[in-house]
């Protein structure tokens, strides 16, 4: 799994490294959160379909899932894209699906929001158990949480509410790529935050000169997605397909990414 692309900077640092990355690695599933992926809000379906040639199978969301119109629209029609499952009923497009990974396996992908510091959603913990039973009723016999939240007492909550059941939990988010990425006691892979694919000098992705006036000021500050050199943050994960456990979970970082394109 990458973690949240950030702009076009994101973009073409995911073009540029994702390819090699699936020579390298023979993944059998590659999971992309795009929820940034347009100038660093939200994501438009031109860009959507840039990081499903870039080698995803899917894209997850996040809060940002509705900052860009023409996605709303877009969702109903695109399967393999995946927004938070907490959002009210009516909300477009599906928070879960179950898709065939390279190998025929089946394998469950839910995009799940936290609460704290977030928007007040329907309970995360309630809808994952409604997810995996909606798994195993498809036969899904690995299951993949991204858990798009602030806070990591949550995240951590989250992460040993679903272990033993889930493959694998990874939060995003932060955009922060943490080091505690271990396989939980009953065999489910976790992350705090896998981190974000983007502009590497910068904050969470944004302008160092906008940030840090916001900071020093206390004003309202116009963010936009800083230039530079790139870097791309992922994670790797080994899983038995016969138990759905996993087996391993590699944490990923490619710095000075530097392509034409990126600016």
């Amino acid at each position: 799994m990458v973690g949240d692309i950030v702009g076009q900077n994101g973009r073409d640092a995911l073009s540029a490294t994702l390819p090699t990355l699936i020579t390298m690695h023979s993944p059998e599933f590659v999971i992309v959160n795009g929820e940034n992926a347009t100038s660093g809000r939200g994501l438009i379906p031109h860009h959507a379909h840039q990081i499903f040639l870039a080698g995803a199978h899917v894209i997850t969301l996040g809060n940002h899932a509705w900052d860009q119109k023409e996605l709303a629209s877009y969702l109903p029609n695109e399967q393999r894209i995946i927004r938070p499952s907490n959002y009210p009923e009516d909300t477009p497009g599906r928070g879960c699906g179950v898709f065939l990974a390279d190998n025929g396996v089946k394998v469950g992908v839910a995009n799940v929001a936290g609460r704290v510091n977030m928007e007040p959603l329907d309970d995360p913990f309630k809808h994952a158990d409604r997810i995996m039973d909606y798994f195993q009723a498809q036969g899904a016999r690995v299951t993949f949480f991204d858990f798009h939240a602030e806070a990591t007492s949550e995240k951590q909550a989250f992460g040993y509410y679903l272990d033993g059941r889930a493959t694998a939990v990874v939060g995003t988010h932060t955009h922060v790529q943490t080091a505690d990425e271990h396989l939980l006691p009953g065999g489910t892979a976790y992350i705090t935050d896998v981190g974000m694919t983007g502009p590497q000098h910068s904050v969470i992705g944004m302008s160092l000169d906008q940030v840090l006036k916001r900071f020093t000021t206390q004003r309202p500050v116009r963010f936009d997605v800083a230039t530079g050199p790139a870097l791309l943050n992922a994670v790797i994960i080994e899983v038995d397909s016969q138990s759905g456990k996993a087996t391993n979970i590699e944490r990923i970082k490619i710095r000075d990414i530097v392509e034409k394109g990126i600016n």
